[in-house]
């Protein structure tokens, strides 16, 4: 299976960051990928709330969202997108950081909103408060798309190996590990996670990733992603490492490779059953 990830540096604008996608949809389904992801909040990277709330949209009023899926059908490409920054649905006022899994008809397959906050203190000139701004989810997804069965995650989500585990176990053959990770973490963090959970599930990982300083209008110091997206094979092996320029690049899978690994080393079904840790005698 022939895959292609979009590494983008976006910016807080969604309407200049969806031509971006576009062109790269189109040279990707020439390039013969049937698979195309994207990176987290693809259509807008900005951490003023004020801002976001004057420029993003309802999932139904999305449009970015509406030319994507006109995208996937106009091209017969499947699409992950690795997600997309919307205003919620219900009371809660907060945003969802939602993946979304598009099919080749432009049919929306599955949504995925990110389960894990990214609420951290990493120095004094890095903080981030995700919760604050955006609602959790608080449901695993996995998504079939031209006969593969892929978990879906974000970002921060990478650190949680319980939750690829369980996708691992439902039966996914690819992980997606759509991303804007921290300039701040990712030299020493990124790729040693991404390897870990593709041994531990014996799968694929793709993980699309934002880079670079972002464009940004509105609100603080401008964040900076580390980039390097990956494509990890089911033995830990680095198939692609996109380095730190934005662009479209592509990876060719062997998905024998995942029922192959797993039968090498059988540990998904190797669970057992323990007591909560204790203090010992």
């Amino acid at each position: 299976m022939r895959v292609a990830l979009l590494q983008s540096n976006a910016s807080d604008e969604p309407a200049r960051n969806l031509p971006v996608m576009l062109g790269s949809i189109e040279r990707a389904a020439q390039g013969g990928a049937a698979l195309w992801f994207s990176p987290e909040v693809s259509n807008c990277v900005s951490a003023d709330r004020a801002h976001q709330g004057r420029v993003l949209r309802h999932e139904t009023e999305d449009a970015s969202l509406a030319a994507l899926c006109r995208a996937a059908a106009e091209h017969r490409i499947c699409l992950l997108i690795g997600s997309l920054a919307l205003k919620g649905e219900g009371p809660d006022p907060r945003f969802v950081n939602r993946s979304f899994a598009i099919g080749a008809d432009g049919r929306i397959i599955a949504r995925y909103d990110k389960i894990h906050m990214f609420d951290v203190a990493i120095d004094a000139r890095e903080t981030y408060t995700e919760s604050s701004g955006y609602r959790p989810g608080s449901a695993a997804v996995l998504a079939r798309m031209d006969a593969v069965t892929i978990g879906m995650s974000i970002c921060y989500d990478l650190r949680f190996a319980h939750l690829f585990r369980a996708l691992a176990q439902a039966g996914a053959q690819i992980l997606a590990v759509p991303s804007a990770f921290s300039s701040a973490t990712g030299p020493d963090h990124w790729e040693t996670l991404l390897r870990a959970r593709a041994i531990e599930t014996g799968c694929f990982v793709i993980a699309a990733a934002q880079t670079g300083h972002h464009p940004a209008g509105a609100g603080r110091a401008r964040r900076i992603s580390h980039g390097h997206s990956l494509v990890v094979d089911p033995w830990g092996r680095v198939l692609l490492d996109a380095g730190e320029a934005p662009g479209l690049h592509f990876a060719n899978l062997d998905l024998d490779l995942v029922a192959e690994t797993r039968r090498r080393l059988p540990a998904l079904s190797h669970d057992r059953a323990f007591a909560p840790p204790s203090i010992g005698d």
